[in-house]
């Protein structure tokens, strides 16, 4: 399952305790208790202000990663210099800019999972997920991503789910025509179909999915699985796909159209899958000729890293837009 992306921007120290509220507040809503709470508080309280004392300002994602078993999922970004060592930054207490705060040391051990990304002159991505209730080590996440309205909008067009198999996933990735309510609402309609036919071949979803959203304004659709080594693409409209590897990268083929009201073809390609490929599905808010030449040790990270780096450099920013990043279900 998927959850909806909250941008909190903190360009200045006024904004810190604005990115720490919204934190709080959606945290108390889905019922973590005051220690938990607290956690979730210190953590975006410290990155923010690490985003305005060393980086000139940023902006943390926020979501819920999984509703099912409530874990937030917060990434810092910035554009600042990178970090000259990430290994001193995560030594508990350290604070190179006199903050009050306990530091990324501190913060890596309150977190159930922390992961930083820092590339000379491209910036900083910080990971950090936190449980909401009692459980466990996290387990292993195989896919991530993020879904973000287009500057003005309070609801977002696209829209993006995955289920999890034997042997590997299901990726959708959902873009309703034009913008605001009712682009969601076809988007919405969309990941209900694929959640109620996740069992299916994707070919088949996306058939199932042109009846049910002729109601609606119509959605570009695309829908990776993975299965075992074999990857497959059943795409309609502009929804990007790209599978990364050592060997280079390779575009996903996808047909025009628009399920719900012009879908002539419906198609599913095969494409070789290794331990090492990745997996970048996008709908059109983001850039087609993106590339990691700035930082191709990002291919190998988190996919909510990956992801999240993609959507602070390559965004349009006039559009809605979401990437999701995809690995094997084992870590290789």
């Amino acid at each position: 399952m998927s959850g909806p992306t909250l941008v909190l921007p903190v360009q200045d120290a006024s904004q810190v305790g604005s990115a720490r509220r919204t934190a709080v507040a959606e945290a108390e809503r889905l019922g973590a208790d005051e220690e938990r709470v607290g956690k979730v508080a210190l953590v975006v309280t410290e990155l923010a202000t690490n985003l305005v004392r060393h980086a000139g300002g940023g902006e943390i994602l926020f979501r819920v990663a999984d509703p099912a078993d409530p874990t937030v999922e917060l990434v810092a970004l910035d554009r600042g210099r990178g970090m000259a060592s990430v290994e001193h930054a995560l030594v508990d207490g350290y604070s190179s800019g006199g903050t009050r705060g306990a530091g990324l040391g501190a913060v890596r051990r309150i977190a159930d999972q922390c992961d930083i990304f820092s590339a000379p002159g491209a910036g900083t991505a910080v990971l950090v997920r936190c449980r909401l209730e009692p459980g466990g080590p996290l387990p292993f996440v195989p896919v991530a991503g993020l879904s973000v309205p287009k500057p003005g909008e309070t609801a977002c067009g696209d829209a993006w789910s995955w289920t999890a198999g034997p042997d590997g996933w299901s990726v959708l990735v959902a873009d309703g025509l034009g913008h605001g309510p009712g682009a969601a609402a076809a988007s919405a309609e969309a990941l209900r179909i694929f959640r109620q036919h996740a069992h299916r071949p994707p070919a088949d979803i996306v058939a199932e999915a042109h009846t049910a959203l002729r109601h609606t304004r119509g959605a570009a659709l695309g829908i990776a699985e993975l299965r075992g080594t074999q990857l497959s693409f059943t795409g309609v409209g502009n929804i990007g796909g790209v599978i990364l590897s050592a060997d280079g990268t390779r575009s996903l083929v996808s047909h025009a159209g628009i399920v719900g009201h012009e879908c002539r073809k419906i198609q599913t390609f095969p494409y070789g899958w290794s331990s090492d490929s990745r997996l970048v599905l996008f709908s059109d808010g983001l850039q087609t000729r993106w590339t990691l030449d700035r930082y191709p040790a990002l291919r190998l990270r988190d996919p909510a890293l990956l992801a999240a780096v993609l959507y602070r450099d390559f965004a349009r920013g006039r559009d809605d837009v979401t990437v999701v990043a995809a690995r094997a279900v084992e870590p290789a």
